[in-house]
């Protein structure tokens, strides 16, 4: 356990999500060495600037009396998780253990964090989507749950997802593989089948769905490459391709693969203007490219 420790630790202190070290104090007592400006720095330092009374008492114990990034992040999904059934404490630990064990994870809801900044005009700091937007709160949730189906719990794996389903309106099967920086704006109603893949720096909007095409097993769903960008309401289903850097437009129903930086519109969905150089995921620019179509 003390090498898992030391491993997540240095993770921590690599991608400025833990405040370890001798050498700063902030204004709340607590040391630490991560260089100001850093995620967790920020969400300390915003946290504090929270002058609302009723903000205060959720912020207090949800980021001001945690000592790092995954202390916080823990907390967040345990008092999101918890019920009757399994209780806040229980799923703290259970959040801890998925930390110790895969300290990836909790970089990755950093990236994520940060993606959101960048890409969100909606999120004004870092503790609005750290506290608040759904679709980031499902995706960590959702990490939690994979850690778990490669663990071989894969009940408790689908109680979590089940429990995620039920709080979000996100259903992501833990089987799922998901990458860094991804973003789901809103969140609401997007749903994500047992053998998708969705790389790093993707955004899915509302109502997305990545799914199969029938009852027949095996590997049934989408596979999503870096840098796309899905429109609300769009079916991308069966086991294709979303190529690197390809955007999907709003409402499309996509059954064929999508080449890369291409983009694609319409029932079924068909390509339309010129190839793209950029990644439009990053811009969200879902806007219509020229009709002169070249392949």
């Amino acid at each position: 356990m003390t090498g898992e420790v030391t491993s997540l630790r240095s993770y921590l202190v690599q991608d400025g999500l833990s405040q370890d070290g001798p050498d700063r104090r902030d204004v709340s007592g607590n040391t630490g060495t991560a260089v100001a400006g850093h995620p967790w720095d920020r969400i300390r330092a915003q946290a504090r600037a929270c002058q609302d009374p009723i903000m205060r008492a959720l912020v207090q114990p949800g980021i001001l009396a945690q000592p790092d990034f995954p202390s916080a992040l823990a907390f967040l999904l345990a008092r999101k998780l918890g019920n009757d059934l399994i209780d806040r404490e229980a799923m703290f630990g259970l959040v801890r253990e998925t930390h110790l064990a895969w300290p990836s994870s909790v970089v990755a809801a950093g990236a994520d964090l940060q993606a959101i900044r960048e890409r969100d005009p909606a999120a004004t700091d870092d503790v609005i989507p750290f506290l608040f937007f759904k679709g980031f709160h499902a995706i960590q949730c959702h990490r939690v749950a994979h850690w778990l189906w490669r663990k071989n719990r894969r009940q408790l794996a689908h109680y979590i997802q089940s429990r995620a389903s039920e709080l979000f309106a996100v259903d992501i099967h833990p089987a799922a593989v998901l990458g860094r920086r991804i973003l789901f704006d809103h969140g609401t109603g997007i749903v994500v089948g047992e053998t998708c893949v969705i790389e790093d720096d993707v955004a899915l909007l509302q109502n997305v769905t990545l799914g199969g095409t029938g009852k027949n097993g095996g590997d049934r769903h989408p596979k999503v490459r870096r840098g796309a960008l899905i429109g609300s309401g769009a079916k991308v289903l069966g086991n294709i391709e979303v190529g690197e850097g390809a955007r999907i437009g709003a409402g499309a129903v996509v059954l064929r693969p999508v080449p890369p930086f291409t983009t694609v519109v319409g029932n079924p969905a068909r390509p339309v203007g010129r190839r793209h150089a950029e990644l439009p995921a990053l811009t969200m620019d879902q806007t219509l490219p020229p009709a002169d179509y070249v392949i």
